[in-house]
């Protein structure tokens, strides 16, 4: 029995699924006009809101926006290495910045939603009058993270110690972050020497590691495709197990 548990870390947006889940509904549900409109005057989630509430004034329903949802692109290689490192024990969570509205939608019609322990983003729920509300996950009023290389409304960082300080009182652990952007970067330097960061290449985490790779401890792995995700996810969650099977059988001769 393997005494380390991996535990893999997805953004969501240009990771799992190859767009983005905010622009998608944007385009497919006829807000592209009134979204570039607003665009400067707004924070993103306050937007995203209005959105919603300009949706609801159409008539569209909840349902209509899942709909919509269901539509989106995931690679089926992805949806298998998912599965897959979930089938092997390891701990699945997603932190992202879109929503969990959108998020639990495209994960349950892909059939890999219950894959995942935890998923940390901006909250969001169906309101009385079936209007779906979109709120930032950190408190812009009464708690701002302070954290200059993240947006006001979602320190991944932060995230990232709390997931830390709540798994280390439960044995070993090594952290795999899956991400692309910017507010990705946060995060990965908060990893430790025995962890593994798998930017996808060409995107603005990947260049931010490129312009100074001394200051990520992690081991960097880049890939560019869904092919190539599940083949490197899969390499080191067994990388790690067969080395952690070995640690174990040496310590107990």
């Amino acid at each position: 029995m393997s005494g380390t548990t991996v535990v893999v870390l997805f953004d969501f947006d240009r990771t799992i699924i190859d767009g983005d889940s905010d622009r998608w509904v944007v385009t497919e549900m006829g807000l592209t006009r009134l979204f570039d409109e607003l665009r400067s005057t707004l924070p993103w989630n306050s937007l995203m809101d209005g959105m919603m509430k300009e949706l609801h004034s159409r008539g569209q329903t909840a349902k209509d926006l899942k709909e919509c949802l269901k539509r989106t692109a995931l690679d089926p290689c992805i949806v298998a290495a998912i599965k897959a490192t979930h089938a092997r024990g390891c701990d699945l969570r997603v932190i992202s910045d879109a929503n969990q509205f959108f998020i639990e939608t495209i994960l349950e019609h892909h059939e890999v939603l219950g894959c995942f322990s935890q998923i940390y983003t901006n909250p969001s729920f169906v309101d009385e009058g079936g209007r779906l509300r979109i709120f930032p996950f950190h408190d812009l009023s009464s708690s701002p993270h302070a954290c200059k290389l993240c947006p006001a409304n979602m320190c991944k960082g932060l995230v990232i110690n709390q997931i830390q300080a709540s798994v280390d009182k439960s044995g070993k652990k090594i952290f795999i972050y899956l991400g692309d952007g910017n507010g990705d970067y946060c995060p990965t330097l908060k990893l430790g020497e025995g962890d593994y960061v798998m930017p996808r290449k060409n995107y603005p985490l990947w260049n931010r590691i490129c312009c100074n790779p001394m200051l990520i401890k992690a081991k960097v792995h880049e890939w560019s495709t869904g092919e190539e995700l599940e083949r490197i996810l899969l390499y080191l969650s067994d990388t790690i197990t067969i080395q952690d099977n070995i640690s174990i059988l040496h310590h107990s001769v």
